[in-house]
C-alpha cells in the first residue's frame, strides 16, 4: 500500500472508482477495541519441521508486527479509558459437542479446546487486564456465537476497532457480522494476520469499504487523537 492511505488503499474491483470516504469520527465514549483469538494455540510450534517452515512467515509477522502493534494499541486505549474487549475460541464441553459445524470440520479448523485448556488461553503479551470483557465463542464470528452484540449495544459502542487472527477467517467473519448489525467497523491491518501475507491482503481488499474501513494502527491513533503513555 505504498503511497496510499486508508482512504485509497486496499481497493477491490468493486470499489476501484469509488469516492474517498469521509474523515473518521470515533468518539472514545462510542468506540471499543476488539481483540480476536490471539491465543496460545495460534503461536504453538507445529508437529513437523515442514509445517513449522511453512508457517514461519506467519510466526514472524505475529512476533515482529502484530503483537507489538496490538499491545501498543491496547495500552493506548486503556490509557484513554476506552474499552478493550477480547474474544477467544473455546468449547464449553470437554468433548466439544457444543462447537459449531465450522469448528468440527476435518482438518486445520477442527479445534477442540475446552475453556480450561492451555492452548485456549489468550497469549500473555495481549492478555486481558482486570475488568475487561472476554467472550468465549464456539463459532468463527465473535458476534454470532456470543452476547457481544448486546454487550456493545448496552455500552453504547457503535464503533468497533477489530484486530486479531486470522484475517481471512474469524476476523473476517466477525467484521461481516458486525457490519450486518450496523456497527461502524475499523479493521487494523498491522494488528491482524492470516496464514500467508497473500491471504491477508486479499481479505483486506474484499472487506474494505463495504464491511469496514481498513487502517493501520498509526492511522487509527492519529484519527482518534490518542497518545500512548511511555512504557518501562
Amino acid at each position: 500500500m505504498d503511497g496510499m492511505n486508508w482512504k485509497t488503499g486496499y481497493r477491490s474491483f468493486y470499489y476501484e472508482g469509488a469516492p474517498e470516504p469521509e474523515d473518521l469520527s470515533l468518539p472514545a465514549t462510542e468506540t471499543a477495541l476488539l481483540c480476536i483469538d490471539v491465543q496460545n494455540y495460534g503461536l504453538a510450534a507445529k508437529a513437523t519441521e515442514t509445517e513449522n517452515a511453512r508457517w514461519a512467515p506467519f510466526f514472524q509477522r505475529m512476533r515482529e508486527t502484530v503483537i507489538p502493534n496490538l499491545r501498543s494499541l491496547q495500552d493506548s486505549f486503556r490509557d484513554h479509558g476506552i474499552d478493550v474487549v477480547h474474544a477467544r475460541i473455546a468449547c464449553l464441553l470437554e468433548d466439544g459437542r457444543d462447537r459449531s459445524l465450522s469448528q468440527k470440520m476435518p482438518g486445520w479448523n477442527n479445534l477442540l479446546m475446552p475453556t480450561t485448556s492451555a492452548e485456549s488461553q489468550i497469549i500473555p503479551e495481549l492478555a486481558p487486564v482486570p475488568g475487561e470483557i472476554v467472550v468465549t465463542k464456539t463459532t468463527d464470528s465473535a458476534l454470532t456465537g456470543t452476547n457481544l452484540r448486546l454487550v456493545l449495544t448496552n455500552m453504547g459502542r457503535r464503533n468497533v476497532v477489530v484486530t486479531g487472527i486470522y484475517t481471512d477467517q474469524c476476523v473476517s467473519s466477525t467484521v461481516r457480522s458486525l457490519a450486518d448489525e450496523s456497527f461502524n467497523v475499523l479493521l487494523i491491518e498491522d494488528c491482524c494476520a492470516a496464514g500467508t501475507d497473500e491471504l491477508h491482503r486479499r481479505e483486506l481488499e474484499i472487506v474494505n469499504m463495504i464491511y469496514c474501513h481498513v487502517l493501520t494502527s498509526a492511522e487509527l491513533v492519529e484519527s482518534m487523537g490518542l497518545k500512548a503513555s511511555p512504557r518501562p
